[in-house]
């Protein structure tokens, strides 16, 4: 992305609000929604605060929490990390038919805004609040990511119901991840335990990828495979337990979002 990050998210919400005045315009019931979740926003980050505050607020936790105790760069690294993960699904969820939609509407979109959030809380000391936000988001949507687990930006996590991802993971940049997948330990270990996912893997529905392993750069994971060993890059793996079949079938499987292979 050679655009500078404000200029490129300012570019985003635009296309967002356009993208509202244009359902408003023919579906006028939904004109209060829309002006409360995007209209009525100076810009995609307070537009994504009241977002994150209606997904989470619950009478344990306070109206200010998204502003505890955090950066402005932890708050600007945050929102451009989300404006990434919308064009994520936007490109590469056939079922998207907006940035609106992904903004509004994806479950996997808001979970992952909710760890980020308390990722970030975490890190500076906040744990116990950083695990009431993951007991929440967990409840809400399914979907339960360890606050000290590292993901990076343009990921989708495609549905996300029943995603789990342990305390050591590592989730690189460009990933995309169906629903049911764990990212989880072998047992009671310390230290790092969970796997490493790098940039550009694409990962099967019902996937479950476990102990500290990698999973190489351009690798695609099959549909309910359980994978023990460590995966090199731009590999096809398939199976219980996993085994290497191939080459994966193109250089960005996570983009190209193609699950299709032949045993």
């Amino acid at each position: 992305m050679k655009s500078e990050p404000a200029n490129f998210m300012n570019e985003v919400w635009q296309n967002i609000t356009a993208e509202a005045k244009a359902v408003i315009k023919n579906e006028p019931l939904l004109g209060m929604f829309l002006n409360r979740t995007v209209l009525n926003h100076k810009d995609f980050e307070t537009a994504l605060h009241c977002r994150l505050l209606n997904a989470l607020m619950n009478d344990h936790l306070p109206e200010d929490l998204l502003n505890y105790h955090l950066t402005q760069n932890q708050k600007a690294h945050r929102v451009k990390s989300a404006t990434l993960d919308i064009l994520a699904i936007n490109n590469r969820d056939s079922a998207c038919n907006s940035n609106l939609e992904a903004f509004l509407f994806y479950n996997g979109f808001l979970a992952l805004q909710a760890h980020r959030l308390a990722h970030s809380l975490w890190c500076d000391g906040f744990k116990v609040l950083a695990l009431l936000i993951q007991s929440n988001t967990s409840r809400y949507y399914g979907v339960d990511i360890h606050p000290a687990a590292k993901i990076g930006a343009s990921v989708m996590l495609d549905h996300a119901t029943g995603l789990v991802v342990g305390e050591t993971a590592v989730v690189e940049d460009c990933v995309s991840i169906m629903q049911g997948v764990t990212l989880g330990g072998t047992g009671k270990e310390d230290g790092e335990r969970h796997p490493k996912i790098r940039c550009g893997v694409l990962i099967g529905a019902g996937a479950k990828i476990l102990g500290n392993i990698e999973i190489g750069e351009g690798s695609m994971i099959g549909a309910c495979s359980v994978v023990l060993k460590s995966v090199r890059p731009h590999s096809l793996v398939v199976g219980v337990p996993g085994q290497t079949i191939g080459t994966a079938l193109s250089e960005h499987p996570a983009l190209d979002m193609n699950h299709y292979f032949e045993v």
